[in-house]
């Protein structure tokens, strides 16, 4: 299949004008796991500014976002986690030995305790709420926040470099309005977290495409689909290393049109977990910008409300390229190959090119493979017996946050902003002047 076959972007009624909101916290980049870390928050910045700087902030609505608060956070994690998580810091870990091996956090994790790990967990927490709750009031039609997406987090646990679940949270606020609501997962790792938390209801749907094998966390096997109320409703498509555009295509088009057709979603949130793209410093597969950002544009076609997460991503540079590039994918923005000018150029040397080329790499996953693969969740699809019904009930408030004053947030003044009242919402508030939000 060509190129120009597979990405052809000016054509589908998926590809009309959409209302997009864009949430960010300046402080969110400042964060640091450590120096040895792979998961560098940096990559936000990074992100952020080559969107700055394509002139994409100008096409959306951008906000500042709420802190989430402990009460927001246990809607779906345990109290006594959250209350951990506000507790601890790197000056006190000898307090909380016997905690920090109970929820897995720590020097001998893969989640350290760092400085402001808790309003680390608030802030990309309070982007996804605030984002669905803008769905909900249907004061948008795709939401982005790529400071989350952070899987891998349980109820009572933390995993993979995740903390708080703030996928889990966002999807709750939109169970609020739509019957059901489908997550879609296109980081190489499986989203286990969000999968765990509504593996017995039927009113979420899970997808992940990721690698499987002898690989992080070593769950998302073909035949794990659900049990109880929800048998059926996790789909799993386990791939072999060196995924390529076209064969990923060939699984995920397929498999998320028939889902569509039986589930039929009221709001649709995909995480874009950023390590599937070639040359990721933890990953193995082999996509390139335009195939990744392509699983956005088919779902953006739907015409459904969508919540665009981030999520993995290990190579920064490739990490803020593929989020730039498919915030104009979102916006039907075209925009130069030639990376503009910002205060982050260096990192994209030597090339200074927004795409990427694929390595030279062997793809492990044959026609047979994929073709089988598709197949069996193809037939898992067939048996279901088309979308659940929800009886109908008074739709709970949105969370209430008080707006905080000041915050240093990094703008001109440090201003006070007006909360937004748009249907109801709370929470986040509106970058009103074009100066402040090249500030960060």
């Amino acid at each position: 299949m060509s190129n120009l076959a597979l990405h052809n972007t000016n054509s589908g009624p998926g590809n009309a004008k959409k209302r997009v909101s864009y949430f960010y916290h300046s402080e969110v980049g400042h964060h640091y796991y450590g120096p040895a870390h792979p998961m560098k928050p940096h990559r936000l910045k990074l992100a952020h500014h080559l969107i700055l700087s394509y002139g994409l902030y100008q096409k959306m609505e951008c906000y500042r976002p709420h802190l989430a608060s402990a009460n927001e956070m246990t809607a779906f994690h345990s109290e006594d986690y959250i209350s951990f998580l506000s507790r601890i810091t790197p000056d006190n870990l000898r307090n909380f030995s016997t905690q920090m091996s109970k929820f897995n956090a720590g020097e001998f994790t893969d989640c350290p305790v760092f400085d402001n790990l808790y309003e680390f967990t608030q802030i990309y927490t309070g982007c996804s709420i605030d984002a669905a709750i803008k769905l909900n009031n249907d004061a948008s039609d795709i939401a982005i926040n790529w400071s989350g997406g952070l899987h891998h987090a349980k109820k009572s646990e933390a995993s993979g470099f995740c903390y708080v679940n703030d996928i889990v949270l966002a999807i709750l606020e939109l169970l609020k309005v739509h019957a059901r609501v489908l997550y879609i997962d296109i980081d190489i790792h499986h989203g286990d977290g969000v999968e765990e938390a509504f593996y017995c209801t039927d009113r979420v749907m899970t997808a992940s495409f990721h690698k499987y094998g002898d690989f992080f966390p070593g769950t998302g096997g073909l035949k794990d689909t659900g049990a109880r109320e929800g048998s059926g409703y996790s789909v799993n498509c386990p791939l072999n290393g060196g995924m390529t555009d076209e064969a990923y295509e060939q699984v995920f088009k397929p498999v998320m049109n028939k889902i569509m057709e039986v589930f039929k979603p009221g709001a649709v949130v995909l995480q874009c977990g950023a390590d599937s793209l070639t040359g990721d410093r933890l990953g193995c597969f082999n996509l390139s910008l335009k195939g990744h950002a392509e699983c956005v544009r088919h779902m953006k076609s739907f015409n459904v409300p969508l919540l665009l997460l981030g999520g993995g991503g290990y190579t920064i540079r490739n990490v803020a390229r593929c989020w730039a590039y498919e915030t104009s994918v979102a916006l039907n923005a075209e925009i130069s190959n030639d990376i503009p000018y910002n205060d982050y150029f260096e990192y994209f040397s030597p090339c200074f090119k927004l795409h990427l080329t694929p390595a030279p790499q062997e793809n492990l996953n044959t026609d047979e493979t994929i073709s089988s693969v598709r197949t069996e969740i193809l037939q898992q699809l067939q048996n279901l017996q088309g979308a659940p019904s929800v009886q109908f009930q008074d739709v709970p408030p949105p969370f209430m946050t008080k707006q905080e004053e000041g915050g240093n947030d990094g703008g001109i003044s440090d201003d006070v902003r007006p909360t937004h009242t748009v249907g109801g919402e709370v929470g986040s508030s509106a970058k009103e002047h074009e100066s402040e939000m090249m500030v960060d």
